[in-house]
């Protein structure tokens, strides 16, 4: 039946919704209206009003042909901040239309649109687990074409449909897949969403004013990002009230939202503060990472700008919409996702300007802080880089003087991921904690209970090193659970196992992790290759509509050149990740990988893990070797074995959604690629029981 009453302070599921009677028997007019009244957007537009009207006519023929049906219009996908055109129920089954009104082909791009819907829904909407979902866009001045439809895991491939053949489409393709199932229409339309976004997605939505309840999927009472969100809430709060200097340390499972977290409060309190006793900074070192967020951010920001422009020029022709809101150029929007988003470096340089007072922001949010640079490495940039030869500072020591600067309070929120130590010179968390106990023991530390694991403090206490500073031990600090590999959160441990050579736990959790689906296929794949064009063509395969995937490698990953995989030092990171599958920039074209560097931070849904002799398994253990001007050299210093080592950690743990890793073959002819750095290290990977292709 249709909805009965507006809240204005809920976001309905649809905006209009009703069995098939009920929709016959209801006028045009009378449906256009429920569903404008639902709409929450603030300046309908001619366009919008146009499209509905063309929707709703053409589906009142549809439903009299389809019969037993039930429909919903503009139903919510949180996540994607997107809504499917229109839903159709029936025997069992859900169709998810794209509508494309007046249009005469099928775009590639609308194809992949309607997909997405699906793709989505079956992840992280409960009732559609196990429900078959069949994306259809609707061109509706398009000429007639066939569809092959297929279904895997119950996602099905797309049909194309234009006015006059879709409700004969969607009758024939219901009736080919009938499997007798039923479905409770209105428990499915009701059904709970549970979300993970990426970060690039979850940044996009608070950005744009989401609650961060809305795009994280809840995982326990103790552990999610809502309950660490409100403990650092509670703790700014007091730092404000009482007048204290505060440092908060988050850990958390690869992939579990710590930047999430740290995204959600720099958000609020940047940009939906009104006064001005705070301000708030999101910061990193990870350089891929924030211009990643940034173009992210802009190019979605600046899609809106237009859309709404061109709907407002339409609506209203002649307005001068010079002072409007949206009245920006691309390059102002960029320079406000900059004052929200900033690199570290700038950040420290600005405190070392002579005379410089205490910036301007109240709470520094600092993502992968065990990323920061420790003293010497500091001092010798500033010595070689800035002309200061007496500098001697490590960086957590001077990020934190700068901040003490503030006569009043401030907040300081350090995100911690435990072994991903990459960099040379990155001094882990023992020097933000040596920098508090020596220099600012007035400060109040607030730790995750897990801060006392060795990959955080090594062999010592963290009330050894804070033996000055006033400690609190909060649970609510550690993100347990891992968000990115969402379909399986034992994925970090499996890697952890594997590098370890902790056999048996490899073998265990590989046994649960690529547990099979009710069609045979992989929960979530792990899988293992020799064959490059074998690894690139599954990884095609696997993946639905705009799906990301791409090739990941180790930065010491020089030999794989031969192979046809190039590694570069430097790349267009936003055009990798956030262009299309017609830009051969992006990472679809698997021309280029991207090294731990590029990708620490962020992940794609499918990779392909090529697994370069630098990280080489010999006689039982992995052997860490380095591949310098022609030819290969044993890595001896523990630090660097450790970065190596931690490489391959990041390496294994970016993919959302399964991957495979190719190992070479090598070749005898070839001294730098003999056969013999790669054959045991993928008999190691075989004997863990990994399934080769």
């Amino acid at each position: 039946m249709p909805i009965e009453s507006v809240d204005r302070n809920v976001i309905h599921r649809a905006y209009y919704y009703a069995n098939c009677d009920d929709f016959l028997n209801v006028s045009e007019a009378e449906i256009r209206d429920e569903i404008v009244q639902h709409s929450m957007q603030f300046d309908l537009t001619a366009q919008q009003n146009i499209a509905w009207n063309e929707e709703i006519r053409i589906l009142k023929q549809v439903m009299r042909e389809l019969g037993d049906s039930q429909i919903a219009f503009e139903y919510t996908i949180p996540r994607m901040g997107r809504r499917v055109d229109v839903v159709i129920i029936r025997k069992g089954q859900i169709f998810l239309l794209e509508f494309k009104v007046f249009e005469d082909e099928y775009p590639k791009s609308a194809v992949d649109q309607a997909v997405d819907y699906a793709v989505d829904l079956h992840n992280f909407h409960e009732a559609s687990h196990e429900t078959d979902l069949f994306p259809v866009l609707v061109c509706t001045a398009a000429p007639a074409t066939a569809n092959n439809v297929e279904l895997r895991n119950h996602i099905a491939t797309p049909m194309r449909c234009n006015e006059q053949n879709l409700a004969s489409e969607i009758k024939r393709i219901s009736e080919a897949f009938d499997t007798s199932k039923t479905i409770n229409a209105n428990a499915w339309v009701n059904s709970s969403y549970k979300p993970t976004p990426t970060i690039i997605e979850a940044a996009q939505a608070l950005y744009a004013g989401h609650d961060v309840r809305e795009i994280s999927h809840k995982e326990s009472d103790d552990n999610d990002i809502a309950v660490t969100t409100a403990c650092i809430d509670e703790i700014i709060e007091n730092s404000k009230r009482n007048g204290w200097k505060s440092i908060c340390f988050v850990t958390g499972v690869p992939g579990a939202g710590k930047t999430l977290v740290g995204l959600n409060i720099a958000n609020r309190r940047h940009r939906f503060n009104t006064g001005d006793e705070e301000h708030a900074v999101f910061l990193s070192g990870n350089e891929p990472l924030v211009t990643v967020l940034r173009e992210a951010l802009t190019r979605d920001q600046n899609e809106k700008r237009k859309q709404h422009c061109a709907d407002c020029k339409a609506s209203h022709p002649g307005r001068n919409c010079d002072g409007c809101e949206f009245d920006l150029t691309k390059g102002q929007i960029f320079a406000e996702t900059k004052s929200f988003i900033q690199m570290i470096h700038w950040f420290r340089d600005d405190s070392l300007l002579e005379g410089h007072p205490a910036p301007i922001d109240k709470i520094a949010i600092f993502d992968e802080a065990q990323r920061a640079w420790k003293k010497e490495q500091l001092s010798k940039f500033m010595r070689t880089k800035k002309g200061q030869p007496h500098f001697n500072m490590s960086e957590p020591e001077c990020l934190i003087e700068y901040m003490n600067r503030h006569q009043d309070w401030a907040t300081i929120v350090c995100l911690v991921g435990g072994g991903q130590e990459i960099h040379d010179g990155e001094a882990g968390i023992s020097e933000w904690f040596n920098a508090l106990n020596t220099y600012f023991p007035d400060w109040k530390v607030f730790y995750s209970d897990r801060m006392t694991d060795s990959e955080y403090v090594g062999d010592s206490s963290v009330d050894e090193l804070l033996s000055n500073a006033e400690l609190h031990k909060r649970s609510e600090l550690h993100l347990s659970v891992s968000m990115r590999s969402f379909r399986s959160e034992l994925v970090s441990a499996f890697a952890k196992a594997v590098i370890d050579v902790d056999i048996d736990e490899a073998r265990r959790l590989y046994a649960q992790i690529t547990e099979p689906n009710a069609d045979g296929s992989m929960k979530y794949p792990i899988l293992l290759t020799r064959d490059l064009a074998k690894a690139k063509q599954w990884i095609k395969d696997v993946s639905l509509g705009t799906e990301r995937y791409g090739i990941i490698a180790s930065s010491g990953a020089k030999r794989l050149r031969a192979d046809g995989v190039i590694v570069p030092k430097d790349i267009e990171v936003e055009k990798w990740f956030l262009n299309g599958k017609d830009d051969v920039n992006s990472s679809y074209f698997m021309e280029v990988a991207v090294s731990e560097f590029k990708i620490q931070g962020l992940e794609i849904d499918y990779a392909v893990v090529a697994w370069e002799g630098d990280f080489r398994f010999v006689d039982g253990n992995f052997t860490y070797n380095n591949f310098s001007g022609s030819s290969w050299s044993k890595v001896n210093k523990k630090i660097d074995q450790d970065y190596l080592k931690n490489s391959y950690r990041v390496l294994l743990t970016r993919s959302r959604q399964g991957f495979i890793i190719y190992v070479p073959k090598g070749s005898n002819d070839d001294i730098t690629r003999d056969p013999k750095f790669y054959d045991e290290t993928y008999e190691y990977l075989k004997s863990i029981g990994i399934v080769e292709i």
